[in-house]
Parts: C-alpha cells; structure tokens; sequence
C-alpha cells in the first residue's frame, strides 16, 4: 500500500481495514471518513452475517423490538452523536418512565431516589423502601466513624461498599444494578473502571456517603430524560451508520490473521479453503478481547498478554408478548431488578410496553416485556434449552407479577461472552494496551473492553481510535 499519490489528482490514497461491524467498528469507520480526507478509504469486515454486533431489531408478535441494548444514555454527546450520524436523530425518543424497583424480600419495592449504583446518598428514601431491614439500615450510619484509611488504589466494589456500608447494601443494592449493566459481581468488579464517576470522590473521603453525595452533586445538572431510544428499535442504528460512513462493508468475512508488513498491514481472511489477503495502511480493531488478544498476538505480544486474561460474562433476553389482560398485578414503571442473593433465574424485567411510548401504537392490546437472564460463573442456566428457559423464566415473572395467561409470542436471544468484565486494576491494563498498540504505527483499538460498555462509552473510544490513526498522517 504506503503512500502512493495518483498522478492526475495528487491525492495520497491510503486503506484503513476497521475489524469488526458493531456500534465501536462502524463508529470508527464514520470518524475516519469524516476526518480522513478525500484519499482515505475504509473497509469494515464483520465475522457474522449482518452489522451491529449486539444492536440488533426482529418482530415480536408483529412489532420490532430491540435484542441487545434497548437504550441510550442521553447525558453524554457522544451517543447523540452517532444518532445523527445515522441519520435518525428525528426519530429519536425519550423513555415515558425510568421508575424502576427491586424485586427483594416477597415485594416490588421503589428503587430508591438519590442513589449511586446502589450506593445510597439519603437513607429517608431507603428506608421507606423496605428494601432492607432495621438492623441492615442502622449498620450504614457508622461509615461516618468507622476508621480506615482513603482509597487510593483500585478495590472491588463488592468489598470496599461492605466494608463502608454493610453486606445488605451490596447483596439488595449494588449487586442487582452492576449485574443489569455489566451481568458480573460486585466482589470481582473495579470501583474505578464501574464507578469512576465515584472514584475521584472516594479518594478524598474516607466516608463512602460523603463521596458518593460529591460525586451526585458533580454530575451533570439534573432535568431533561437521562435514557431515550430510536422508535422501532436501538438495532437500526447500525444499517444507518454503516450507510452513511461510506466505508465498504463486508460481512461473513473471518479475519484469521493480521501481520505488519513494510508497508503497513496485512490481513488473512475468508474459511481454511479460500483464503485472501487485504492489505492496508492502518487497521482498527473493534472486536472482543479474545479475539483482539488472538491477532495482535503475533507482531505486538504485550497487548495481547493483557487482553487474554479479560473475562467476559454470557447471558440471555427472553422478549415475550401477553396480552393486556394477562397479568393480576399490572405493570407498572419501567420495570425492576433481582438481587442474586434472591436465587432467582431473572435477574432484569424491562416493562417496554411502559418503558417507551411508541409501543402504544405499534402494539396495541398488548404489553411487551423483556426478562434478563445470566450473570459471570452461572452458566447453567443459560445450557437449558430455549423452552426450558422460558418456563423458569416464566415462573419467576408469574411469581413477582401473577401472571395469568401464556404469552402470545416469545423470542430467546442468546449473548455468549457479550459483556467485558472489569476487574480490579482494569483501567491500569487498559492504558498498558494502548501503550503498547501505539509504539506500532497504523494500529488502534476500541470497544466494550476499554472505557466502558453502554453505546456513547463504545462511540467515545471509536472517535479515539480513529484520530490516533490520523494523526499520523497529519502534515
């Protein structure tokens, strides 16, 4: 490839490759065709069938409805950005409801008002909740007194909360939203890489209460909806994307190998039998940190020994469809959250049909919710088959919402190794990958793996990745 300017226009012609068609690679191609100059051309390559990764839409009971992310968090840009970039920024919507409960002790409770990630900042509304109980509350106040040093390295949610709060706060708080988001355990994930809007303020606290009330009061003033979707689905965010960056994109296409080459990269793609090389100027990967660890591992080892270790936890969405009638407890708010301490098989319920308003025209006479099952190291649940799956998922929802009548259409989709998880030391890690990557010019990475997993998170380390790539080329 290199550096070869065409002789009529002058216009160098370099070839950026973008591995991986998900929120992350497709982000990526849009930065580097926006920025890249009129000689750039990019080309995406996509393992599976169609782009997306785990932004995908399918028919449930005749109405469109997301299969992974369902939502997009509004306070930061970057997903509002990549709306627009779209091409969809008119069909954008706010959520109807964000009142969400936890399913604990035989109720729904009301999630309690003013917490972060479960960590609470006013124990009025925590105690009116009945999530826990009187001894369990009366444990929380002596975070003020207790001794112990501030935090300056990085702990484990799970074990610093316990220490500060007490084990209930974990086990009916903390634990169900940091499995919702990241289907992993407080006492394996970072308080840095989960918290980091916390983080700073626990370095200048010794009170967990105090940091967590600062960390509130530096956040982003509150009004306006904090989570909003695309009518008809989060899952067309990608077709658009894809259309409108002008890259090339190929799906079904196996990257086996990627090499440095004089000139820049190659890379061997396509089944054992009909193999092709690509070759390019710069390559971003956007792909999981198995697969990422297994083809920077030949030219650039120190990245890939730090991505190899990256677990990544499994898990499922059960979309089912009842009719309105269907339930003696009707649902009601956006929908709630299971602590694991529960022993239940759900650990999510997302009331859509509540949840976003267009599901009132699309899907009249019907309510639409979407169960969540599977967290890190619970596999089992997840090797029953789809019926079987259904049923015990059933009998959960049956047990916090009386269910009365079968669904009237049901849809299994399963995510296997879909959700990084961020250990103790993770953004450590993270910066001695890019350290790593970057001495190797025309070689970026980004995704789910490093600064985050919701879309803006993943957009956010796309705009970098493709502006590390450029950069280079900068005259």
């Amino acid at each position: 490839m290199g550096d070869d300017a065409t002789a009529t226009t002058g216009v160098v012609r370099r070839h950026v490759v973008v591995v991986g068609a998900g929120v992350a690679g497709l982000a990526a191609a849009w930065y580097l065709r926006r920025d890249g100059g009129p000689g750039l051309r990019v080309t995406v390559l996509e393992q599976s069938p169609q782009v997306g990764g785990k932004l995908r839409v399918s028919e449930v009971a005749g109405v469109p409805v997301d299969e992974g992310a369902e939502s997009l968090l509004l306070r930061r840009p970057e997903g509002l950005a990549i709306v627009e970039a779209g091409g969809l920024s008119d069909d954008m919507e706010d959520a109807a409801t964000t009142a969400a409960a936890i399913w604990t002790r035989g109720e729904l409770r009301p999630m309690p008002a003013g917490t972060v990630m479960g960590i609470p900042t006013d124990l009025r509304p925590l105690a009116r909740s009945g999530i826990l109980t009187a001894g369990e509350l009366a444990r929380i106040p002596a975070d003020a007194w207790l001794p112990g040093p501030r935090v300056h390295e990085d702990v484990t949610v799970g074990r610093y909360v316990t220490r500060r709060l007490g084990r209930a706060v974990v086990e009916r708080l903390v634990e169900p939203l940091l499995g919702g988001v990241y289907a992993g355990r407080a006492d394996l994930l970072s308080l840095e890489a989960t918290l980091p809007q916390l983080a700073p303020h626990v370095r200048r606290h010794r009170s967990l209460l105090a940091a967590a009330r600062a960390s509130r009061g530096s956040a982003p003033p509150a009004g306006g909806a904090v989570f909003g979707a695309l009518r008809g689905g989060l899952g067309r965010l990608p077709a658009g994307l894809a259309r409108r960056s002008g890259a090339t994109v190929r799906t079904d296409t196996t990257v086996r190998e990627l090499r440095r080459t004089p000139e820049g990269w190659a890379l061997t793609v396509g089944s054992a039998h009909d193999l092709e090389e690509i070759r390019a100027d710069a390559v971003v990967l956007a792909v999981p940190p198995a697969a990422a660890a297994r083809l920077l591992r030949p030219d650039v080892p120190a990245a890939a020994a730090e991505l190899a270790p990256v677990r990544t936890a499994s898990m499922a969405v059960l979309t089912l469809a009842f009719g309105d009638q269907a339930f003696a407890r009707r649902p009601t708010g956006s929908g709630f959250l299971v602590p694991p301490v529960e022993g239940r098989v759900v650990k999510a319920a997302t009331f859509s049909s509540n949840k976003w308003a267009w599901y009132g025209d699309a899907a009249p006479g019907l309510t639409l919710v979407r169960l969540s099952v599977g967290r890190l190291d619970e596999e089992a649940d997840l090797q029953r088959p789809d019926a079987e799956l259904v049923e015990v998922a059933l009998a959960d929802l049956t047990d916090a919402l009386g269910v009365t009548d079968p669904p009237v259409d049901v849809r299994v989709t399963r995510w296997g190794g879909a959700l990084p998880q961020y250990a103790v030391g993770h953004r450590a890690r993270v910066r001695r990958i890019r350290s790593a990557v970057a001495r190797h010019p025309g070689l970026a990475v980004c995704g789910a793996t490093y600064d985050g997993i919701g879309i803006p998170a993943c957009v956010a380390s796309a705009e970098r990745a493709a502006a590390e790539v450029l950069r280079q080329w900068a005259t």
